[in-house]
């Protein structure tokens, strides 16, 4: 079985994965609001791929959410607990109700000599941002290094430079 939200409360639509036909779409009722809505699946030539120049977050899956890969933008990436109309970059679909919505940010620079470089700031969240089981400080912002761990809340990032395997 996979899971769709519906755009109108949020809640997951489950459906068989054997109905999906790439290039079509398929018609949904979510049974908690009522709402039908279409989803298209693109085949494989339509899916645009994916820049994984600056790097990318794991979200390790644990108790609340599944394993999730979220590409890194030059510039400031907002993390945090995907919640309907708290609109950031990289939204995690989570359960962990100790990750605020708006957590972290990973901040991705290039350097004098044109190397990326990663830094990570809490963004004032109540259980705050653990890099290697260290606290972030208010206002700091602390580089980290491919295969460091986060921890926002329950929940584990790890840091990967390039493309997933």
């Amino acid at each position: 079985m996979k899971k769709i939200r519906c755009p109108k409360c949020d809640e997951f639509v489950l459906f068989e994965e054997s109905r999906i036909e790439y290039g079509h779409s398929l018609i949904f009722h979510c049974e908690n609001c009522g709402k039908n809505f279409s989803v298209r699946f693109k085949s494989k030539e339509e899916k645009q791929e994916i820049d994984y120049t600056y790097g990318h977050i794991i979200v390790v899956e644990n108790v609340f959410c599944e394993k999730q890969t979220i590409p890194l933008k030059l510039g400031s990436n907002m993390f945090g607990r995907r919640s309907l109309g708290t609109e950031i970059d990289c939204p995690i679909q989570t359960g962990d109700m100790s990750m605020d919505r708006k957590h972290c940010i990973i901040h991705v620079e290039l350097n004098k000599q044109g190397e990326i470089i990663h830094k990570v700031e809490d963004y004032d969240s109540l259980v705050g941002t653990f890099v290697m089981n260290e606290i972030l400080q208010k206002k700091e912002k602390r580089i980290i290094e491919d295969g460091e761990i986060i921890t926002l809340g329950a929940t584990t990032l790890i840091l990967k430079k390039g493309k997933p395997e």
